[in-house]
């Protein structure tokens, strides 16, 4: 991970969007009023979206077990589905 100011990053942009690219590094753009931003590579992004979204499905798989646990499950009838030729 590397910390660089506003200036450096404006002035090296592209040697600092390859680092992201090209050796999977993190860049911190550090900015006045603790306004920082982060510039990845597209491909880390989608890991930790991916990452993200299946923390939030295993948090509703819980929430659902303990719903269960606490006796609020419902129970319903299997629908039968007619073969379709």
């Amino acid at each position: 991970m590397l910390a660089v100011n506003y200036s450096t990053i404006r002035n090296k942009l592209k040697t600092y969007c390859d680092e992201a690219t090209d050796n999977n590094e993190t860049i911190i753009v550090t900015r006045k009023a603790k306004k920082n931003v982060v510039i990845l590579s597209l491909e880390k992004y989608n890991r930790l979206m991916k990452i993200a979204k299946n923390a939030e499905y295993l948090a509703m798989i819980d929430r659902s077990l303990n719903q269960l646990e606490a006796g609020k499950g419902q129970k319903h009838e299997l629908i039968e589905v007619d073969d379709i030729e």
